[in-house]
């Protein structure tokens, strides 16, 4: 489909998102159409409490997320197994195989919400990462280590040199997706390893640096984890999402929380960014001169890095400059009203999802 663009507008093939956190109950009724009135496709995180690690688990929570979708949206939630210490190969391999599993997440164990329950060694998954190669079934990273002893904002660099890059030398033939980078030496690692490992950038990750959590004060809105890191890091991602290297794909990494979760002495990670996502994106290679290669980035080299068809429908963005709202309201137990904050709060984005055609 060709790409279209104006001063004014542009027109892309329907994206995916390659990462995304729904989570369940009245959050995901409240959330899940912010992604699906724009995107095709979505790899739905396993990370609930309990976490999903059995094909039964997946095919409940895919069958909520469908229930929650609007009447009007055509959406295709891509399930995920969290992979523990004591996961069976066999209900992996069968769980990939029935078409239930997309792929497998791993979570070094406490390295971000619900990973209490991850991977401990990642010795103890030699038999599951055993079978994933052998049926190509793709494995999602958190890549951050959780040693104590090592710097927060040095926890992605430190997972790639002492776990990455000896385990893909153990399973040369892994398919392998570094989620959410946020560093310099992530983007070239990944730029000079083989096809089979790709990347995911997220929206904030693009426009924040560690400055956006301590401005004016401590704020929560701002913290996720990988946390943001050093303004070099945050251009290095830039320059790695309009490269068109394919190797570099969308994912949102949205994650909501609420307003109860965030604020407190114990603030949750997490960047709500699903309302205003591809305009976020579209900001970024906007201001990068680079529109141009938005629709490659957003809807097309994720598909081509797990062998799926593109989306045939398309959207369009509007160049209408508009404040994004401050919270945003979803309906909670009991007629309550919960608060969600969304990335971009109270700033003014230029683009704005108009409409997609043969939804």
């Amino acid at each position: 489909m060709p790409f279209e663009s104006n001063l004014k507008q542009i027109a892309i093939r329907r994206p995916d998102d390659w990462h995304l956190h729904l989570r369940d109950g009245d959050i995901l009724k409240g959330v899940v159409g912010h992604t699906s009135r724009v995107f095709g496709r979505a790899v739905i995180m396993p990370n609930l409490m309990p976490p999903i690690t059995s094909v039964d688990a997946a095919i409940q929570y895919r069958e909520r997320i469908i229930a929650a979708v609007p009447a009007a949206d055509s959406f295709t939630p891509l399930m995920t197994a969290y992979l523990t210490d004591d996961f069976s190969p066999n209900e992996l391999e069968r769980g990939y195989k029935e078409g239930v599993f997309f792929a497998a997440k791993l979570y070094p164990a406490n390295s971000t919400t619900n990973a209490s329950e991850g991977v401990t060694d990642l010795n103890a998954i030699d038999s599951l990462l055993e079978t994933m190669e052998s049926i190509r079934m793709p494995l999602l990273i958190h890549g951050e280590v959780v040693d104590p002893s090592v710097d927060i904002f040095d926890r992605e660099a430190v997972f790639i040199d002492r776990h990455l890059i000896p385990l893909l030398k153990k399973f040369p033939d892994l398919r392998v997706v570094l989620e959410h980078i946020t560093t310099e030496h992530a983007v070239q690692f990944v730029e000079s390893s083989s096809a089979n490992i790709a990347a995911t950038i997220t929206p904030h990750h693009l426009h924040i640096n560690r400055n956006a959590m301590f401005l004016g004060g401590l704020r929560s809105d701002f913290y996720c984890l990988p946390v943001a890191k050093r303004e070099r890091h945050r251009l290095a991602l830039r320059r790695a999402a309009i490269s068109g290297e394919p190797c570099f794909f969308l994912g949102t990494d949205s994650a909501p929380h609420l307003r109860s979760s965030k604020e407190s002495s114990c603030g949750c990670a997490g960047i709500f960014n699903a309302p205003f996502a591809l305009e976020s994106y579209a900001e970024a290679f906007d201001q990068e001169g680079m529109l141009d290669r938005l629709q490659a980035f957003a809807s097309e080299f994720g598909a081509l890095f797990y062998g799926l068809p593109f989306n045939k429908s398309s959207i369009t963005l509007v160049r209408d400059s508009h404040i994004v709202p401050n919270i945003l309201e979803v309906s909670g137990q009991n007629q309550s009203v919960e608060r969600l904050v969304p990335f971009h709060a109270g700033d003014s984005l230029r683009w704005r999802v108009f409409y997609h055609e043969n939804n």
